[in-house]
């Protein structure tokens, strides 16, 4: 049915000019939109699209001439990616997941059902698990024994969550994300190759015969309220004590939190960081595409990371970090000039080399 531009500048806390009783029926870039789409054009740049789609209202930059534009509603808001935020969850109505127990699902008898979960085809449900009222699990979903989901989650298709684990309400999980295995933990009988590089650092790496085995994860995983796990996003259990993510934090597709890590509040993970283990990352935590973060360091609140930067030691709090090793931002922005610089300078050093030889030369 749609939404007039009244209910939707009612939604975001827009001003909305023009017929505010015209009917929108789905959002869409200016020189694409149809006459019952809402055109995104919030900022001057994509006005020219407007004349190139069939839009009849648009969401416009303050200060906009929308009836010269040939519209007959425009909508203005003082943010516009904060609107597109609530305008795109307004228009999502999200996965077709029936009401109550698909008949193919298994769930256990022990099970707990919260009041008006939808559970989906072929998902399975282990014993004394607890699901939330008015939770969403997608087809072939699996919820090990004692695991706990809040209310409102929404498991897409082939989400899986172990045994033991605690999440609170609002849970959004992407399709195949892995909540709760077991973590890289392996102890050899003797010292291995690896403690004997971190001891030397790489000097005396003695070669030998090494066999692996397995520390149990007994610990398992926690995660607060409001937190969105992204596709193929992998979060291992504890050692002994619990792996930790707060309250609203967001994590991207590809993800890898290892054994222990502790992340704070609000933290956001772009697609590929990897986390290793026993780790501690405090509140609102950014880290770019493809973050590496090495084991057992504290990270402090506010640390921003640009994308492949490798984090190889603590950093404090309000930190912007870049590079391989990490280092401040505006530090590896000089150095970078500086490399670049490399080639000229190597070919200024040889000119001076043939000079101070033609002058020895002449002596």
């Amino acid at each position: 049915m749609g939404y007039s531009i009244q209910q939707i500048a009612e939604a975001l806390s827009a001003r909305a000019e023009g017929d505010t009783s015209l009917m929108i029926q789905g959002v869409s870039e200016p020189s694409l939109a149809g006459p019952d789409d809402l055109a995104l054009a919030m900022s001057p740049q994509y006005a020219e699209g407007l004349s190139q789609g069939q839009a009849r209202a648009a969401v416009l930059w303050e200060g906009a001439d929308w009836q010269s534009m040939g519209l007959d509603a425009a909508l203005f808001v003082p943010r516009a990616r904060y609107a597109l935020s609530g305008l795109t969850a307004l228009m999502d109505p999200g996965p077709e997941i029936a009401a109550g127990i698909h008949p193919t699902a298994i769930v256990d008898s022990s099970a707990l059902i919260g009041v008006g979960a939808a559970i989906g085809p072929f998902v399975v449900i282990g014993a004394r698990a607890r699901i939330g009222a008015r939770a969403r699990i997608g087809s072939h979903s699996s919820i090990a024994e004692d695991a706990h989901i809040g209310d409102d989650a929404l498991l897409m298709p082939g989400v899986r969550i172990g045994s033991r684990v605690r999440i609170g309400d609002r849970l959004v999980a992407q399709p195949n994300a892995v909540i709760g295995s077991d973590g890289l933990s392996f102890v050899t009988p003797e010292k291995s190759t690896v403690e004997s590089a971190r001891e030397t650092m790489g000097k005396a790496v003695e070669v030998k015969e090494q066999s692996w085995v397995r520390i149990h994860s007994l610990g398992a995983v926690q995660i607060g309220n409001d937190v969105e796990i992204g596709a193929c996003t992998t979060v291992d259990k504890g050692t002994i004590r619990d792996t930790r993510i707060g309250n609203g934090c967001k994590l991207d597709n590809q993800v890898h939190v290892a054994h222990n890590v502790v992340i704070g509040d609000h933290c956001l993970f772009a697609a590929g960081v990897g986390i290793a283990g026993s780790t501690t990352l405090g509140n609102r935590v950014v880290l770019g595409g493809q973050v590496g973060v090495v084991d057992n360091i504290t990270i402090g609140d506010d640390v921003v990371a640009g994308g492949g930067t490798k984090i190889l030691s603590n950093v404090p709090a309000g930190r912007a970090m870049m590079g391989y090793p990490g280092v401040k931002m505006d530090t590896h922005v000089e150095s970078y000039k500086a490399v670049r610089r490399l080639p000229r300078l190597m070919a200024q050093v040889a000119e001076l080399q043939k000079a101070v030889s033609k002058l020895m030369q002449n002596d």
